[in-house]
């Protein structure tokens, strides 16, 4: 059983996506005993501020920590990897951090809303050619630990063919054991394989 953190962003989306995967059940998870009770965890795109406040307000911030160090499968994406990461940088001071990810994160690094773009990525292990990626309010991952594996990056030119600048060559996609994380969101494109490689973990992670 996979949930889905429900304090805010794209809950709805990753629980539709993970459900169509097959072979595992999404639900939302909102409080200590719900988190209790699932295998793994998402963590949506959204506010990554707004949710550091409501997982301390719903009494999750230390459970859902101690269950990543020892061991849960999770997955974020967007703010969900700023959330994952031991670092970040141009964050709020009160911000706090899951870890689980030894990666130095940059908050918003691709602009602000308006900047928001689509482009296709080739990403490790994954079948059947690129990914379609969408970033909204983006991070990008500014460097990574010796454990962390980078499964995608970003590529020298855009769909549209302009110059992805500073853009180039950042990791957006990145694991470390049994914890992975995008700067995007595949939930939005209807491409199940993101979703289906953390559920290939999971039921892996589960024996």
């Amino acid at each position: 059983m996979i949930g889905v953190l429900a304090l805010q962003g794209d809950v709805r989306e990753h629980l539709a996506a993970l459900t169509a995967c097959g072979g595992t059940r999404a639900v939302p998870v909102r409080r200590p005993s719900e988190l209790d009770a699932v295998d793994a965890l998402v963590i949506p795109g959204g506010e990554s501020t707004t949710m550091s406040r409501l997982l301390q307000t719903f009494d999750l911030l230390d459970p859902l920590r101690k269950r990543i160090v020892d061991g849960m499968p999770a997955y974020g994406s967007c703010a969900g990897m700023i959330l994952l990461a031991s670092e970040v940088l141009d964050g709020r001071p009160d911000q706090q951090q899951l870890g689980g990810l030894d990666v130095v994160v940059r908050r918003n690094a691709f602009g602000r809303q308006v900047d928001s773009f689509e482009t296709d990525l080739e990403f490790a292990g994954l079948p059947d050619g690129p990914v379609r990626a969408v970033f909204i309010r983006a991070p990008w991952v500014e460097s990574v630990g010796p454990a962390v594996e980078v499964l995608a990056t970003v590529p020298a030119r855009t769909l549209t063919g302009a110059d992805a600048g500073a853009a180039a060559g950042r990791a957006v996609a990145v694991r470390q054991g049994s914890v992975i994380a995008t700067a995007f969101h595949p939930e939005l494109t209807g491409d199940l394989r993101v979703h289906g490689l953390f559920c290939e973990l999971v039921r892996a992670a589960a024996g």
